[in-house]
């Protein structure tokens, strides 16, 4: 057996120069960059909060095979302990988009597992049917990859369509860094069966996606019509075809417009509930694509019609739970499902809550790339509710209104973004819920889907790129739409195997004890002995300029490590810990990876 290869791992800290006290500028633009520091600090839990919620080697996901994403590690009041279709493949399209913005290696091992665990989950045979008969539709498995064979709202059309989404965005990078090969042996036949699924069963009953009532869903139906667009375009990139995406995605889109009230989008249809819910905002969220107009046909998220269903449905909660209560009309609010909700009391939910943020700030993405934005009869409630002079007509990017109103807007987005700050706890840890009265964490602890949406609303906050579907149909919609349908094909993908670079072991670099050391919570970092196990940093390329000391340790691929800087002072070695919380680190495990730099600056 071949010994595990060694990373050199790089350390730079710079140190504080002339601490000066601050003036009344200065803690006016601290006080506004708060929500910055907060969200970057709570991204990096997220993100953490997820790889722990992935088999097998998550903290908090142990029993869980490599690859299974649980939804969280609560095992009772209420039982999350498992794996669910819709859920992973949020969260793993998620992770690609991460993934493709740095390229972390352990990132694109995660999502490598998933889609091999899929690739046998797609096979089992479960309440739903097999692979062929409907078992795609089976909304959770066990953790071991094993069939839930109880009780549920089931099926649940969304998780293939989603499934399929998740697989196409890592599919395209691979095709882009020329590895199509891969794409057509592993990723694609899975795909094929996803996207056979939806256009077979699409104007079939479903389960919502609170898995609560059977009908049809504005979430699932926007989903399937996305995975069809984007599995077409696949196809033909591989130099395949899919003809039932072709002939389904116009019926599929024709159905869509039938969600539309005239003032709001009806989450469902089947029940007797207002249809005001929080599924729809998410669905407008699923839909966002950069480079598309402000189209109300795929509802996007600058679109009249997304824009006064955003108004409707957070102003369900507008008076609906006590901590929302003294808020003013177009003043930020915290979410929930729909206002009728009673599972778990009723409660907001983080995810509702940030996804109201993420539309708009994908809104102000597309009207800065349009550059001008639109107001009509449909919009204007939504508008003057954030700028109360907002008047119908068209505003140039350049135009004072144009400025005025998105700033507002943007305004509007931090404030549900400070929602979720102000009732999240300190140690950064997301539950499903928080509590309407007094807003103190309710429901599963550590929600993937939680975290999934801090980075989600994150990225779209920072105008991150995120690549296009091509959402506006090649083709005309259909003037009536006909409940059609079309079969297969369906084969158990078999390939999972995934090509795995040659690697070289490098040798270890042999720190210099200096003035400023590392110290961490492995032995490698003395395992937090600042007397004889600390890491000294070199300083032979300090200046005043650059005041820098650096240092290398040689590390395992995959270690996790906890580490802090400490300066020790004096003859008699007085240490001094830099502020804040311990850091994190997980050594990337891509062979191709010789070397990772950590770049720090001391915290006060």
């Amino acid at each position: 057996m071949m010994p595990p290869k060694m990373m050199m791992l790089q350390f730079l800290v710079a140190t504080l120069g002339v601490v000066s006290v601050l003036g009344a500028d200065q803690v006016t633009l601290q006080a506004e960059n708060l929500l910055d520091s907060w969200l970057e600090a709570e991204t990096s839990y997220a993100l953490d909060g997820i790889l722990n919620n992935i088999g097998a080697d998550g903290a908090k996901a142990i029993g869980g095979n490599a690859g299974i994403v649980i939804a969280s590690p609560s095992k009772n009041s209420p039982d999350y302990f498992y794996t669910w279709t819709r859920d992973a493949a949020l969260t793993v399209k998620t992770l690609v988009e991460t993934f493709i913005k740095n390229e972390d290696p352990i990132l694109q091992t995660k999502i490598q597992e998933y889609i091999s665990s899929q690739a046998y989950i797609q096979t089992l045979s479960n309440p739903s049917g097999d692979l062929s008969t409907g078992g795609l539709g089976e909304p959770k498995f066990h953790v071991d990859k094993t069939a839930f064979t109880g009780s549920w709202g089931r099926p649940q059309r969304d998780g293939p369509a989603l499934r399929a989404s998740a697989m196409i965005a890592y599919a395209n990078w691979l095709i882009e860094k020329g590895q199509s090969s891969t794409v057509d042996s592993i990723i694609w036949p899975i795909v094929q069966n996803d996207l056979s699924y939806v256009t077979e069963y699409w104007n079939s009953t479903t389960y919502d996606l609170w898995e609560e009532v059977s009908g049809s869903s504005f979430f699932t139906t926007i989903a399937q019509y996305r995975a069809l667009v984007e599995g077409a375009s696949l196809a033909q990139k591989l130099g395949h075809s899919c003809p039932h995406c072709d002939s389904q995605a116009p019926q599929v889109l024709c159905f869509l417009q039938s969600y539309w009230t005239g003032s709001y989008i009806l989450a469902n249809f089947g029940y007797d509930r207002s249809g005001k819910d929080a599924n729809s905002i998410l669905g407008s969220i699923h839909s966002f694509d950069p480079s598309a107009d402000c189209d109300d046909t795929t509802f996007q998220p600058c679109s009249a019609r997304a824009l006064a269903n955003h108004k409707s449905v957070t102003d369900s909660f507008r008076s609906l739970y006590d901590i929302n209560k003294g808020i003013s009309q177009g003043k930020a609010i915290a979410v929930g499902r729909y206002s009728e909700d009673v599972y778990q009391g009723g409660q907001p939910w983080y995810l509702c809550t940030l996804a109201a943020a993420e539309q708009l700030y994908d809104a102000l993405y597309q009207w800065d790339k349009i550059g001008s934005l639109t107001i009509t009869s449909t919009s204007l409630a939504f508008f003057q509710d954030v700028y109360r002079s907002a008047k119908e007509g068209e505003y140039d990017s350049s135009s004072t209104e144009y400025k005025g109103i998105t700033a507002a807007i943007r305004t509007y987005a931090e404030g549900y973004i400070s929602i979720v700050k102000t009732y999240t706890p300190p140690n950064g840890a997301l539950a499903e819920q928080f509590s309407r009265t007094n807003g103190s964490p309710l429901s599963a602890s550590d929600l993937t889907w939680s975290y999934s949406s801090v980075l989600t609303v994150s990225a779209a906050r920072k105008n991150a790129p995120r690549a296009s579907w091509n959402s506006s149909p090649s083709f005309s919609l259909p003037r009536t739409c006909s409940p059609s349908s079309a079969k297969g094909p369906y084969a158990p993908a078999t390939n999972t195997s995934w090509p795995v670079p040659k690697c070289a072991p490098n040798s270890p670099v042999k720190p210099t004890v200096s003035e400023v050391f590392l110290v961490g919570s492995i032995p490698a970092l003395g395992e937090w002995n600042t007397k004889s196990g600390a890491v000294g940093l070199e300083a032979n390329e300090y200046s005043d300029d650059a005041p820098l000391w650096y240092g290398s340790v040689t590390l395992t691929p995959g270690t996790e490590i906890e580490y802090k800087f400490i300066i020790k002072k004096g003859a008699d070695g007085e240490v001094v810990w830099e502020g804040g919380s311990n850091r994190k680190f997980t050594v990337p495990r891509d062979c191709n990876v010789v070397n990772a730099t950590i770049n720090d600056a001391w915290k006060s």
